[in-house]
């Protein structure tokens, strides 16, 4: 069994973190059954962007990360607060740690800033929100990544993403990283993707 740190900062999006529970959660049924899905946070309970809290399984302080196969980090809103936890010295450890043993690293939209200023993403390929209106892509460029602005990008074992809507894309992706291409076509064809 897979095990996938869901790190969860306050101030994250519901639906980027709802995307790995649901098709790493089909996949447990549908699929091989290799993968199960843990969330973490720094604290307690969690404010979503949207208003509403949310009890992670397990706080950092307790959790093991020699037992976790891969990490998986949904974006959220600065206005939120997002970037306080997604910054601090515990979310970098936690992201250096994965990328130090090589295991597969799934961030959507302004999480990989999250990656970036961890150093992770220094003189490698990534993209981040993209928007006309957004300055997140020079943001990500000032940790001297090199900016793509492809919806998805894969470097390695770090998937970046642009925007929400690259979600679902992201996470079947991560998918076929942890299983194989045929499981996460399979996963895929049972939830009508």
């Amino acid at each position: 069994m897979k095990k996938i740190l869901l790190l969860l900062a306050n101030g994250f999006e519901a639906y980027e973190a709802s995307v790995f529970t649901d098709v790493l959660g089909w996949n447990q049924i549908e699929g091989d059954g290799s993968t199960a899905v843990i969330s973490v946070g720094l604290h307690p309970q969690l404010q979503a962007t949207w208003n509403f809290t949310v009890t992670p399984e397990m706080q950092f302080k307790d959790i093991d990360l020699n037992k976790f196969d891969a990490l998986a980090i949904p974006g959220g809103f600065e206005e939120a607060n997002f970037y306080q936890d997604a910054f601090s010295k515990e979310f970098q450890e936690i992201i250096q740690h994965f990328n130090t043993h090589k295991k597969p690293i799934a961030s959507i939209c302004v999480a990989s800033l999250a990656l970036a200023h961890s150093g992770i993403l220094a003189n490698r390929k990534a993209t981040t929100y993209n928007h006309p209106t957004s300055k997140r892509l020079a943001q990500l460029a000032t940790y001297g990544v090199r900016v793509s602005t492809n919806r998805i990008v894969v470097d390695e074992n770090v998937i970046t993403s642009s925007n929400p809507g690259t979600a679902m894309e992201v996470v079947f992706m991560f998918l076929e990283m942890l299983t194989s291409k045929t499981n996460a076509e399979k996963v895929k064809d049972v939830m009508g993707y």
